[in-house]
């Protein structure tokens, strides 16, 4: 897939290898690679896997391996638990008061 010069799109990089990183990290830390992904505006025409400059929204250059166009958020916070709308009814109720004071 071409994208094209001006595309928004991530970038992926391994800035340290695990025998790079600091001695004093925790074990599990130390065995993986410290990693960047980043967002930006691509500066040249190039294909998805291909390593590419982009000017991020701070106007810094990164360079990396473009691993997607036109990003987009798809976190989220987990499952719906009812204990914690239990809580948060509870807390307003502290705070506020109760029904009294909407």
């Amino acid at each position: 897939m071409k994208v094209e010069k001006g595309a928004w799109v991530r970038i992926h990089d391994i800035i340290l290898e695990p025998s790079e990183r600091a001695t004093h990290l925790p074990e599990d830390t130390k065995k993986v690679p410290l990693e960047l992904w980043n967002k930006g505006f691509l500066l040249q025409d190039a294909t998805i896997g291909d390593r590419v400059e982009i000017r991020t929204l701070t106007d810094r250059k990164v360079t990396g391996e473009l691993i997607e166009v036109n990003p987009h958020y798809d976190h989220d916070y987990g499952k719906f638990v009812p204990e914690l709308l239990q809580i948060g009814l509870q807390l307003r109720g502290i705070l506020w008061g109760g029904e009294d004071h909407e």
